[in-house]
């Protein structure tokens, strides 16, 4: 499916749906491609690999809220599963417990000759971090380095866990990591597959465990991990990093680490999607003369030219001088500009000469406002 499609319409559910109309949902589609009815079906396939993703990020209610204001660009760039796509593996070993019932030999995704899933590849768990970002390192894109404390493979053991290196095939399930039990679904009697609680679907046991990690095959330690920024990025987004969250023990696959991006305010532009505002302030005679006035950009001060009897209310664009525009993917398409509010500052204090002056002007014809000149200004400042 070149397209990706809204979760929601995946699943046909409201954005009001309550997580357990998604889940309900979420059955229903699941067990409606599930490939057990669909052998070699592989649009069916893929349709029960969608819901899936669907699910993952819909039931998870961080990732929803994501997604429900960054729509796919919230999800790291791409969708559930921390953005990598996902295997048939991946969604029986998260969601398996949705086909409790339903009859679904778990270890026989393709209805095939009663295939085993094997021994159980054990994840580390995710890891979660906040990297602050200025607007100029937003617009660069940049590289980060950060210390998290995290869960690494033991060295004296490579990660295996055991102190001599040696592991034993698990007595109960004979090295499968699965144990087979019957059970009664929607289609009669069925072979189910579980996993072994003797070796936790390792298919091995370990008698002489390494002693510094206990037979785990990891410990706890500090790492210093680069991240790169791509360009674009808002606050709220976030991004993944495969394999660099908690290793998993006894050689298992590596979580990953989610980088929160956190937005730092600026002192002079407010950022508006891939727009910036600055808002300008200009004294009476400028605005009145016309004239030029220095104001910041990301990459520098430049001078702009004020036109003659430049009103409050204003506003000068600066095409290409915001923020790079990525899409819903994470992809670039161009550059925001900065906008330029234009205001008008009237001196509450004047002293007796300046207050002089302002009084030859105060009955000038070009200084009283005429009846077209009221309905423009308000026009133009607040729309109306």
């Amino acid at each position: 499916m070149a397209e990706k499609r809204d979760y929601y319409e995946v699943l046909e559910v409201p954005k009001t749906a309550t997580a357990e109309e998604i889940k309900k949902a979420y059955r229903k589609k699941a067990i409606q491609y599930h490939p057990d009815k669909n052998p070699g079906d592989k649009e069916a396939e893929e349709k029960f690999k969608e819901a899936a993703e669907a699910y993952e990020v819909l039931s998870d209610p961080q990732k929803r809220a994501r997604y429900d204001q960054y729509g796919f660009a919230g999800m790291g760039g791409a969708g559930g599963f921390s953005g990598g796509g996902m295997s048939m593996e991946d969604i029986f070993s998260h969601f398996g417990d949705i086909f409790e019932g339903a009859g679904f030999d778990l270890g026989d995704f393709f209805g095939g000759g009663g295939r085993s899933r094997g021994p159980r590849v054990r994840r580390g768990s995710d890891m979660r971090v906040k990297v602050h970002l200025t607007l100029e390192e937003i617009a660069a894109g940049c590289e980060k380095k950060i210390k998290v404390r995290k869960l690494v493979q033991c060295k004296d053991c490579n990660g295996s866990g055991s102190a001599d290196g040696r592991t034993e095939t698990c007595p109960t399930c004979k090295g499968s990591g699965r144990v087979v039990r019957q059970q009664r679904g929607i289609f009669g009697m069925m072979q189910v597959q579980s996993e072994c609680d003797t070796c936790g679907g390792e298919g091995t046991i370990i008698k002489n465990k390494c002693p510094k990690c206990g037979g785990q095959g990891v410990i706890r330690d500090e790492e210093i991990i680069p991240i790169t920024i791509p360009a674009g990025v808002a606050g709220g987004m976030q991004l993944t990093i495969p394999g660099k969250g908690n290793a998993a023990p006894r050689g298992g696959v590596p979580g990953d680490l989610l980088v929160l991006i956190e937005e730092e305010e600026h002192k002079d532009f407010v950022r508006q999607e891939s727009d910036l505002i600055y808002n300008l302030l200009l004294d009476m005679p400028t605005a009145v003369l016309g004239g030029q006035v220095q104001i910041p950009t990301l990459t520098g001060d430049v001078k702009i030219t004020i036109t003659p009897g430049t009103q409050p209310g204003k506003v000068l664009r600066m095409r290409g001088k915001g923020l790079p525009r990525i899409d819903q993917y994470g992809r670039n398409y161009g550059v925001g500009d900065l906008l330029i509010n234009v205001g008008v500052y009237i001196p509450e204090k004047l002293n007796k000469d300046e207050r002089k002056l302002i009084e030859q002007l105060q009955n000038s014809p070009n200084i009283v406002p005429g009846a077209a000149d009221k309905k423009n200004f308000f026009r133009n400042l607040f729309g109306i």
